[in-house]
């Protein structure tokens, strides 16, 4: 007689004796971005290299309509629902703006974010960030609001019934194709402000935003549209060089823009997170969390950030209640918060990496071009000079830009510093796991340098104009 398979995330949790032990070796990542290929759109378009250039050289087309969930949700309570739970001040939101959400638990680590936009109707778009749109959804339901709320799955999961499109034009081009692609005078719109278009006909919400270090912009409409709209961007943007983004390019750009997606989502410990642990399901995203690299910690909470680490601590305004409030305040009162840095790999130590393939011995853990992480939570212990753990490293890929491996770090404050030296171990303790992904293999450690986050320049100044922008919301 088979063993009863767990409902809920809480069954699974039950049933589960070490939580890390299972999302490290036992779960297949839940996102494309681990393995790409689950959308309808090929690895490269050309060559990867060549995408990643035209990011910085020209403009880059990508196409973003598959792989990411969406909540739309509307009602009278829809707003006082969102700030409720999030980290974000609601003054002055109005319609066609957006902002980075965040949501934590009680005790005031992140449980997700996403991009919330406000669109022209009252309608709250929450894009990508599945963590927390399941919170939302929950909250939603459980808290009594008066609101309606629907699911948009990713393309995986929903091929037929996908609701919005989005693409997204990058580069030093990226602002004359726009231009010249719209029907009527350029608008002028503020850094992660809205506005509405006419692109071949269709209307068309444009999102002021930026993911590769350029001021880029988002488009959006009916899924139905996407064909038209894309065609009349690529026509457009010929004589500009425009290429398209093939998964691999799009994935691997979170080495240049500095973005930390994904935290592991701080709910399976919270006690009064119990009941949404019921209502998940054992099969949910946080149920096939996948955990991996050389950092394998005793608990699941060790896994967990807070604001501060995300570099999100800006964006938190105590100005309404939400939930983690008081854990919040208290929080900020310390100094010793973490720091979200790039490190920048020494190139002697990844060559040795790639020589070791030919050698006689077990090789170290492969590095996979463009985007070299393996698991969908990678977690690479760094140390200092000493050998003190002072941080882990998560995504890892190599960027035609600047010629490099780069990596996104959380480290301890003292480590932060750019120009500090750090040792990062680069593959999995004991030959590996037991994810398909994970080759046997050797560990080795490889040299770091602190550089900010993000690293590219261009990305830097867009970075810091966002958050002034996002503080005033």
């Amino acid at each position: 007689m088979s063993e009863k398979k767990p409902k809920s995330l809480q069954d699974l949790l039950d049933a589960t004796p070490d939580l890390v032990s299972y999302f490290y070796n036992d779960t297949h990542s839940p996102h494309a971005m681990a393995t790409p290929g689950a959308a309808p759109l090929p690895p490269e378009f050309t060559n990867w290299r060549d995408e990643q250039r035209a990011w910085r050289e020209s403009v880059l087309l990508f196409d973003q309509s598959y792989h990411m969930p969406e909540t739309f949700l509307r009602g009278p309570d829809a707003q006082k629902l969102l700030s409720d739970l999030g980290i974000n001040s609601f003054e002055n939101f109005t319609p066609l703006r957006a902002k980075q959400y965040f949501c934590c638990n009680h005790r005031g680590y992140v449980i997700g974010e996403c991009v919330l936009q406000l669109l022209d109707d009252g309608t709250y778009e929450l894009i990508s960030g599945t963590y927390v749109q399941n919170w939302v959804e929950y909250n939603a339901r459980a808290g009594g609001y008066d609101v309606t709320l629907e699911r948009d799955p990713p393309f995986a999961e929903n091929p037929r019934g996908r609701r919005m499109y989005h693409l997204q034009l990058e580069g030093p081009f990226a602002r004359d194709v726009f231009a010249e692609a719209i029907e009527g005078e350029m608008p002028d719109i503020p850094f992660f402000r809205m506005a509405k278009v006419k692109i071949a006909g269709s209307d068309v919400y444009v999102l002021r935003h930026g993911m590769a270090g350029h001021l880029g912009v988002e488009l959006s409409g009916p899924f139905a549209e996407l064909d038209r709209v894309r065609m009349r961007l690529l026509e457009v943007g010929a004589k500009y060089g425009i290429r398209r983004s093939g998964t691999k390019a799009q994935y691997s750009a979170l080495g240049e823009s500095g973005w930390f997606g994904y935290p592991v989502p701080a709910v399976y410990t919270d006690p009064e997170l119990a009941d949404y642990r019921k209502w998940l399901p054992a099969d949910s995203w946080e149920g096939r969390t996948q955990l991996g690299g050389s950092l394998v910690l005793p608990s699941i909470e060790q896994y967990y950030v807070t604001p501060w680490d995300l570099g999100a601590d800006k964006l938190l305004k105590f100005d309404h209640d939400f939930i983690g409030r008081e854990a919040l305040q208290e929080m900020a009162k310390r100094t010793d918060h973490r720091k979200k840095v790039t490190l920048v790999w020494n190139e002697e130590d990844v060559a040795r990496v790639y020589a070791s393939l030919m050698g006689p011995d077990l090789p170290f853990k492969y590095m996979e071009l463009p985007k070299s992480s393996y698991s969908f939570h990678q977690h690479d212990e760094v140390r200092n000079e000493r050998g003190d753990i002072v941080g882990f490293s998560k995504f890892v890929g190599y960027t035609v830009n600047e010629a490099k491996f780069l990596s996104i770090a959380i480290v301890a404050p003292e480590a932060a510093a750019p120009g500090t030296q750090v040792i990062l171990t680069w593959g999995e303790p004991n030959g590996g796991s037991r994810k398909p992904m994970v080759e046997r293999h050797r560990q080795t450690t490889i040299r770091a340098t602190v550089a900010p986050n993000p690293y590219a320049k261009a990305a830097q100044q867009q970075k810091n104009a966002a958050l002034m922008k996002a503080a005033a919301v």
